[in-house]
């Protein structure tokens, strides 16, 4: 046993300490060398020397020394807050004198971890709510689960019936889950529905004054923005994506067709010359990768193709990819 073993802050307690602990509970006793290497147990109090032989370290009671940890935990948790404490009292006259003192009391940014935890405080948050933006790249609507969204459909109506208002962006392959369909026919008040080719990562607004964006790609954490420039940002990209998108609800807009090319043809052809590969296709365009191949074969079969090089160039020689008049 050599001091490597001991590499941690003295208010730890590492697993070698442990087990010396451990051993002195099964054993009454240890030696006070045994701990020379792994003082961590003698600085958390857990083992002490005996009235009658200082060279002999016994074992506190697991009760008692779990109290006396917590204890101390506890006052360094006071500390730290009366620390903040003064750090606020410091700092809060330059705060209010260049007007941000609101973020003395609001932080800008918090993270919250699991999805139950998210949704109960996106819930908080629109229990007064008069209006909610999201961007939503729902792929649950193409295989729901029995009632995954009862509810945000109770929360959404709340807020309609409150004379609020919804906007939401979708992708153009949700356009027609009937699960997505049934939901916004369910829906009473100002609700409308758009679709895009490509859409950024989730994104929920409420009354532009706080945002929810995802803090990793599982989306089972999540970050709550109150900082206003951050949030205006985030409303400014939605208003300027909704203005490109096609209605959904509660009037739907066909795209037409352009020399017998789809509308999510064109989409894809786009990302074809590009370089993409077909994997990539079907990620930004929130399909799977069969169903991009099909469109792709189809695209070029309307445009005469042999082959995927030539299937680009046609593309570009057919003006489907021009900017409409």
């Amino acid at each position: 046993m050599t001091a490597k073993t001991h590499d941690h802050g003295t208010d730890e307690l590492c697993e070698t300490g442990l087990e010396l602990y451990a051993r002195a509970l099964l054993e009454g006793h240890v030696r006070a060398q045994a701990a020379h290497a792994v003082p961590c147990p003698v600085d958390s109090g857990l083992l002490h020397p005996a009235a009658d032989d200082p060279d002999r370290l016994e074992p506190v009671e697991p009760v008692v020394a779990l109290h006396r940890m917590l204890r101390a935990s506890a006052d360094r948790i006071a500390g730290e807050r009366r620390r903040e404490e003064r750090l606020v009292e410091t700092l809060e006259p330059l705060m209010r004198a260049s007007g941000q003192d609101h973020l003395l009391t609001t932080p800008a940014i918090t993270l919250h971890h699991t999805r139950k935890r998210i949704g109960q405080v996106i819930d908080e948050v629109m229990t007064d709510a008069g209006e909610l933006l999201s961007i939503q790249p729902h792929t649950s609507y193409l295989r729901p689960k029995p009632d995954i969204h009862e509810p945000a459909i109770r929360r959404d109506q709340a807020l309609l019936s409150r004379g609020g208002r919804i906007r939401a962006l979708y992708q153009h392959t949700l356009r027609h889950a009937p699960a997505l369909t049934a939901r916004y026919e369910r829906l009473k008040g100002d609700v409308e529905a758009r679709t895009l080719d490509e859409i950024p990562e989730r994104l929920i607004i409420v009354d532009r004054t706080v945002a929810f964006v995802p803090a990793d790609a599982e989306r089972s954490s999540a970050l709550e923005v109150r900082h206003p420039a951050l949030v205006g940002y985030f409303a400014t990209t939605f208003d300027r994506l909704w203005h490109l998108a096609t209605p959904m609800h509660p009037r739907a807009v066909r795209q037409p067709a352009l020399n017998g090319v789809t509308p999510r043809q064109r989409a894809i052809a786009a990302l074809l010359v590009e370089g993409h590969t077909d994997a990539v296709i079907a990620d930004r365009l929130g399909m799977n990768v069969r169903t991009a191949r099909e469109h792709i074969a189809k695209l070029a079969s309307t445009l005469g193709s042999q082959s995927r090089a030539q299937l680009g160039f046609l593309i570009a020689r057919s003006g489907i990819l021009d900017p409409a008049e």
